[in-house]
């Protein structure tokens, strides 16, 4: 019997990428909690010395809020640098196997999207290191937004260049797409890419001062973001179509609630945008409108959840990659759709409800909602916790062979 070690991880594709990608989703996921429950005056969001203010002269549950964000922020932030120079490592070698060859002539040749994306989502996670972590930083943030958008646009350039050799060969060579297998929402992940790029570009919108940074900000995120909506409506049609004629992948179930990260991220592109117009250039937009633009986000998610809940069920999925010898790159993409409910459910709450007047601050039904968006968030945690021991753990050569 052969007894070598070794990790199901050791069987790469690119959508390992999405276990970086999880990891800085949740960096923030405690970001949410200096966002909302320290005071900030002076600038939209908290900065060291906020922090360190209302550490100093907070009461026990917010030194604690704040400990556990600064913990959560520090070690989810080292894990998706960890994991995205790994899989940045493995991508250059898997460049040189057949198996990438094979790759990029198939439907799966979408999944190098998942570089783009974990690149945009760890610097976001970057940028929100430097505001917890480095004082001054907010008296130096001015040269930063043009720093930051350049790397968002050098990442857009990486995604627009592989999306374009894939539409470039699928819609030039007829036959080379199988749509037989395209029964999933696999192919929305050019669009997830877009979107996080589009959130990244969108934050000097809401955060300079500047006019010209200002609306470089919002042009390129407003181009990115609807490019990827479009995208992300085509591939779905597209995709349902499949699904019904040949039911979904079940491998590729988790796919399915790939819209509510998307949402969530064009969300909080479009409420960045909406803050600078309104500061810079004197828009007029409203609580109410940010009330009704969160609600509506929070209902297509519940819907696109309980769809893909149901499917992963009914084909028992937990089954064969969450609990046997089953495994799938693919199972972290069920951390996205949980980080990205916990985030919109904290913007809908305290952005939405709160701003419009219809709940209290800290009040008790404030807590009640909140404790949705804390409870997704650990149970997001949790699942990464299992998908890291699943497929970094070392195991005998004769235990089950990765799914492909």
């Amino acid at each position: 019997m052969n007894t070598s070690r070794h990790r199901p991880a050791d069987a790469w594709s690119p959508l390992y990428f999405l276990a970086s990608l999880g990891s800085g989703g949740l960096v923030v996921t405690f970001f949410m909690y200096l966002m909302f429950w320290v005071p900030h005056p002076g600038q939209p969001v908290p900065v060291f010395e906020d922090i360190r203010a209302a550490f100093g002269t907070g009461g026990l549950p917010q030194q604690a809020a704040i400990v556990i964000a600064v913990a959560g922020i520090a070690g989810f932030a080292f894990l998706n640098i960890k994991l995205l120079i790994w899989n940045l490592a493995r991508l250059s070698e898997f460049r040189k196997t057949d198996a990438f060859a094979r790759l990029v002539n198939s439907n799966g040749e979408t999944q190098l999207l998942a570089m783009p994306l974990a690149l945009a989502m760890s610097v976001n996670a970057g940028f929100i290191l430097g505001l917890v972590f480095v004082p001054g930083l907010w008296s130096v943030v001015e040269y930063l937004f043009p720093l930051a958008m350049l790397a968002f646009a050098l990442i857009a350039i990486v995604a627009f260049r592989r999306i374009g050799a894939f539409l470039g060969r699928v819609l030039s060579d007829g036959g080379v797409f199988d749509v037989t297998a395209n029964n999933s929402f696999a192919q929305l992940l050019p669009a997830f890419a877009l979107s996080m790029i589009a959130v990244g570009m969108s934050a000097p919108a809401s955060l300079s001062t500047l006019p010209l940074t200002v609306g470089i900000s919002l042009v390129l995120s407003i181009m990115l973001g609807v490019i990827a909506g479009l995208y992300a409506s085509v591939a779905a049609i597209v995709a349902f179509n499949s699904m019904l004629h040949h039911g979904t992948a079940r491998e590729s179930a988790p796919t399915l609630m790939v819209v509510v990260p998307i949402l969530t991220v064009l969300g909080i592109m479009t409420m960045r945008q909406e803050h600078g117009l309104h500061t810079t250039f004197g828009g007029q937009g409203g609580m109410a409108d940010t009330l009704l633009l969160t609600t509506a986000i929070l209902a297509v998610q519940l819907v696109f959840l309980v769809l893909g809940l149901l499917v992963l069920q009914r084909q028992k999925y937990a089954d064969a990659y969450l609990r046997r010898d089953g495994y799938s790159a693919g199972s972290y993409a069920l951390i996205c759709p949980g980080v990205a409910l916990s985030v919109m459910l904290h913007f809908w709450i305290n952005k939405g409800l709160v701003d419009a007047g219809l709940i209290a601050k800290f009040g008790g039904a404030y807590w009640s909602l909140t404790a949705l968006a804390i409870a997704s968030q650990f149970a997001m945690i949790g699942l990464l916790v299992l998908l890291n021991r699943r497929h970094f753990a070392r195991r005998a050569a004769d235990a089950a062979v990765p799914a492909e």
